[in-house]
């Protein structure tokens, strides 16, 4: 009989507040909820592979979003500002998904790049997406025909910022006219449309492009002194500010106007500049710069670097700029008139005849307060608010935590006039539900109810079944933990040498003291549950024994258990002890030393029993079967050693992962049999693998870690297997009802190798028959497609049904014309599956395009060789004539068009069934024109009648929803560039 194997799949996945890759997004409660909430908001990041939506203020989960088929880092989130509920999350493999955040959902799936997405913003009208990646390329994505419209290629390194820019609309062309009209009279009638785009590159330049042409229309060297790796557009539009590695910043100032009036223009001006250079300013900090974010409503910006630090700068206004302008020239008549140069009286400097234009960048850019954060700073983003005495601001760190701060505004600081800066604070974190460092140790209660988290600084305990935070409390520097006896007690051992015990029930530290002279890599509590050992890079390992002692409370008399830790015995080896283990009998003791081996002792007499020789490098982690028969031990060299401890002898050995084995374990109290010699292995690979120590084959990959896996547990009876990563996550996994064959297993993982091997294939031919862009200015504008694994099944599963459905239609069709002639004609043999199904051809064609999702279509389209036009043409002819979604139809029929053009023009057999095409699409759209001219007479006559009435329209509201806001203050910005 086959051997089968209980199968483990990810369960769970906690302890990540935001990981380091992600960008964090800010929303009001109301906007995503519909409910009104008096909170400070929420905040969307990025946590690995999924989203997370927290609750700023009390700190509490709100949502998670995870798509099962994408297991890549989320590495940029956008919002829609027109559609507050729709974000654009941009991930790891290229791929961008459209999320609804209030039912959870994914709306689109886009792919186009061909590596990490970096930036991702939607226009004003939320129906256009651009995206940047580490591809160098842009794509501008259509929202409405979920399709993708071009790519942008220009820059020759990763994208750094991109941004659309919104110029005004001030004449049109009248539809029945070749004339210019005026739309716009006044500010209150002024529309607005967004035709060029912004963007800055790795590259140190800066672009505009043209989005309506489209190409590049001017390029900048932003960066002198190397990359550019931040952008910065401010709320008007009119200025941007880029930034490098140095800490130096450079303003620019944007010709909308100019804008404006090229996009009107056929022919493109030579000379005409639009994006001009303001000057420099240079920040405190000289790390490189990150990210540099303008306030949406006042006049400041944010830059944040790679440290521990956040600059706010303030922009001054139109009349500060006057008045410092003229205290400057006053300040340099007085010293004139001192040193004897002009004789001394009224300089006449009136500030409101001062002209700001000559001012200078660093004149109107003034640094104002710098937040000095917990952590190192990822991403930051405005929170905005009504008032304007304060600013508030969530800071995602890169380690696990974000952080809101309160900035006082020069409006809310009474001490404004002096020259102290401003005032800041923390008002509120998210932190608690995760490690500031990587995860060490970790340990499961005897129950699998609770788990114990160990890091540098920090002791988390949790409980499993709800993935919540019980307890944290401050330790040091942690490398090995374990529940002792009762649950109750928590003993850690750190890289001082000292070990720790802890009352989880009081949060308290009952004991710690100095137990050996370097760190402890190791501790075990013995099987008997009476003693611990610990070992330790000081080459010894010590035996302690518990120990109750009734402590006096200090000022009375009275007495208090308490548990102590008693030295016993010592056993010294020749070198660092990394890993010790008893065995489940208690008759042994191994120990595993920075000299590559692993020695084995007696429990009871410490006397050497076996010596286990044949690794590499030096053995990580060793363990001892439930039946104490087989001992498995895994090493920096990358393989898994099963020994028995009979003789000492060597089973096997496993070129197990890719990096170093860090932990191997196996079953503690296994429930059936066969399960005594399967245990686990986990690397620095990120992977997580299961073994049978029998036949000594792999029987399970798991993947999911996007990082080292540093510490592993496996419960009592390996229900479930924790593991803790580089990548700040803790995951659970946990058997299921399904079983695992080898052989099947096998098959599946070939599968998986064969797809990455044909996407890399596929790939490395599409970037072979891409075209190079003009030398003139290496542009190019390209379609943009991307294979997968889903599209080339979407286009082979069409191919099979053209086949299929047209052979069953030249059958039907004969069987047709027979019946005309001899209605008696017995019905033919269809195809089996069209007759199983109880669908014509036709359906069975419609229904295949139908399933294949949208923004995969045309990709599922170029599957299709040139044999399968003639029958695509066919049916389409067919949909267009019954008009069975001809709006569908239509568009598959022009891009086969496109891409098969030179054979179609050559093949006269075709011609037929193209002018059938033609005839019917014409038809189809008179159709259309007829029944929106209907609709549309329709319409003015309801308005008509509505005038006359006297009874307001929608279009009313919306003409008092758009009047500006005429208590609002212009930027000094705006007036300066």
């Amino acid at each position: 009989m086959v051997k089968s194997y209980r199968k483990y799949e990810h369960a769970e996945t906690f302890g990540t507040v935001t990981s380091g890759l992600s960008n964090v997004v800010w929303s009001t409660s109301e906007s995503v909820t519909g409910i009104r909430d008096a909170g400070a908001g929420q905040a969307y990041v990025g946590a690995n592979e999924e989203v997370l939506c927290w609750d700023v203020k009390t700190g509490g989960l709100l949502n998670r979003w995870r798509d099962s088929e994408c297991g890549a880092e989320v590495t940029s989130i956008s919002r829609s500002r027109a559609e507050e509920d729709i974000f654009a999350v941009g991930y790891s493999d290229g791929s961008i998904r459209i999320w609804d955040s209030r039912t959870i959902n994914v709306l689109l799936s886009f792919n186009g790049h061909r590596s990490a997405i970096t930036h991702l913003v939607f226009d004003q009208t939320g129906s256009r997406l651009a995206s940047g990646s580490r591809d160098t390329d842009i794509i501008i994505w259509n929202l409405v025909s979920e399709l993708a419209e071009f790519k942008l290629r220009g820059h020759k390194d990763q994208i750094t910022g991109i941004q659309f820019i919104q110029t005004r609309r001030k004449f049109s062309e009248e539809p029945h006219s070749d004339e210019g009209v005026e739309l716009a009279s006044s500010d209150e009638d002024e529309s607005f449309e967004e035709s060029f785009l912004l963007s800055t590159s790795k590259d140190a330049l800066i672009k505009i492009w043209d989005i309506s042409t489209p190409h590049c229309i001017e390029t900048h060297v932003a960066q002198t002194s190397g990359e550019c790796w931040a952008l910065g557009v401010s709320s008007d539009g009119r200025g941007c500010i880029t930034a490098g590695n140095d800490g130096e910043l450079k303003v620019w100032s944007l010709d909308l106007d100019g804008l404006a009036e090229a996009a009107l223009r056929t022919t493109e001006k030579k000379g005409q500049q639009y994006l001009h250079e303001q000057g420099n300013l240079h920040r405190q900090g000289k790390d490189r710069t990150v990210g540099i974010t303008f306030h949406p409503r006042l006049d400041y910006f944010a830059v944040h670097g790679s440290e521990k630090a956040v600059e706010v700068w303030r922009i001054r206004g139109e009349d500060e700029i006057k008045r410092h302008l003229a205290r400057k020239r006053r300040r340099r008549r007085e010293k004139a008139a001192a040193s004897g140069e002009i004789p001394p009286g009224e300089d006449g400097v009136d500030p409101k005849n001062t002209d700001i234009s000559s001012a200078d960048v660093t004149e109107v850019f003034v640094p104002d307060v710098i937040v000095r954060t917990s952590g190192k700073v990822r991403s930051l983003n405005w929170i905005a608010g009504k008032g304007r005495k304060s600013l508030h601001m969530v800071i995602a760190t890169t380690n696990n935590q974000m952080e809101v701060y309160q900035v006082t505004t020069k409006e809310g600081n009474k001490k404004a006039a002096s020259a102290e800066p401003s005032e800041y604070q923390r008002t509120y974190s998210v932190e608690i539900p995760g490690h500031r460092t990587d995860i060490r140790a970790i340990a499961l209660s005897s129950d699998d109810r609770m788990l114990v988290t160990a890091s540098t600084g920090s002791l988390k305990l949790w409980n499993v079944l709800t993935q919540s935070c019980l307890r944290t409390l401050d330790c040091g520097q942690a490398l090995c933990c374990s529940f002792l006896p009762g649950d109750k007690i928590v003993l850690i051992g750190t890289k001082t040498g000292e070990l720790e015990l802890f009352d989880i029930a009081t949060s308290t530290l009952l004991d710690s003291f100095q137990a050996h002279d370097g760190a402890i890599w190791t501790l075990q509590v013995h099987p008997d549950g009476r003693s611990v050992v610990t070992g330790s890079a000081d080459k010894c390992a010590k035996f302690w024994n518990f120990k109750i002692v009734q402590e006096e409370i200090p000022g009375t008399t009275r007495t208090t258990p308490r548990l102590k830790l008693v030295h016993n015995r010592t056993l010294k080896v020749t070198d660092d002890i990394l890993s010790i283990c008893f065995s489940p009998d208690s008759r042994l003791l191994a120990v595993s030393t920075l000299d590559n081996t692993v020695k084995v002792f007696f429990a009871d007499s410490l006397k050497l029993f076996l010596n286990l020789y044949g690794h590499k490098l030096p053995v990580l982690d060793i363990s001892i079967s439930s039946d104490s028969k087989l001992i498995a031990t895994c090493s920096a060299d990358k393989n898994v050693r099963l020994w028995g401890l009979d003789f000492g002898d060597c089973h096997k050995a496993f070129f197990a992962h890719q990096d170093s084995i860090l932990h191997v374990d196996f079953i503690p109290h296994p429930v059936e049999r066969d399960e005594t010699h399967l245990f686990f292995s986990a690397s620095k690979d990120a992977t997580l693998k299961t073994w049978d120590g029998d036949k000594f084959e792999q029987v399970q990959k798991l993947t999911g870690h996007h990082g080292e896996i540093w510490a592993m547990a496996v419960s009592r009876t390996g229900e479930k297997v924790i593991t803790a990563s580089h990548d700040k996550s803790i995951r659970v996994w946990n058997v299921t009802d399904d079983f695992i064959f080898l052989e099947e297993e096998r098959e599946r993982e070939l599968e998986e190798m064969y797809e990455s091997t044909l996407m890399t294939s596929l790939d490395r031919d599409a970037r072979a028959n891409e075209v190079d862009g003009d030398p003139e200015n290496g542009t190019d504008v390209a379609a943009a497609t991307q294979q997968t694994m889903s599209t080339l099944t979407h286009g082979e599963r069409l191919l099979e049904a053209l086949e299929m459905a047209h052979e069953d239609l030249k059958i039907m069709r004969e069987y047709d014309s027979q019946k005309a002639v001899n209605p008696s004609t017995a019905p033919p043999q269809r195809n089996a599956t069209l007759m199983a199904l109880n669908v014509s051809a036709e359906e069975h064609i419609l229904k295949t395009i139908s399933r294949i999702p949208t923004p995969a279509l045309h990709d599922a389209l170029l599957v299709l060789p040139f044999s399968a036009v003639p029958p695509l043409f066919t049916f389409i002819a067919i949909f267009l004539e019954r008009r069975v979604e001809p709006e569908m139809v239509w568009g598959v029929c022009h891009f086969v068009l496109k891409t098969h053009h030179e054979q179609i023009v050559a093949t006269k057999a075709l011609k037929m069934d193209l002018m059938k095409i033609q005839k019917e699409f014409f038809e189809w759209v008179e159709e259309e024109e007829a029944r929106v001219g209907f609709n549309v007479a329709a319409l003015k006559w309801i308005e008509k009648e509505l005038e006359s009435k006297q009874i307001g329209g929608v279009e009313d509201d919306d003409e008092v929803e758009d009047l500006p806001d005429k208590g609002r203050r212009k930027r000094a910005f705006a007036s300066i560039v």
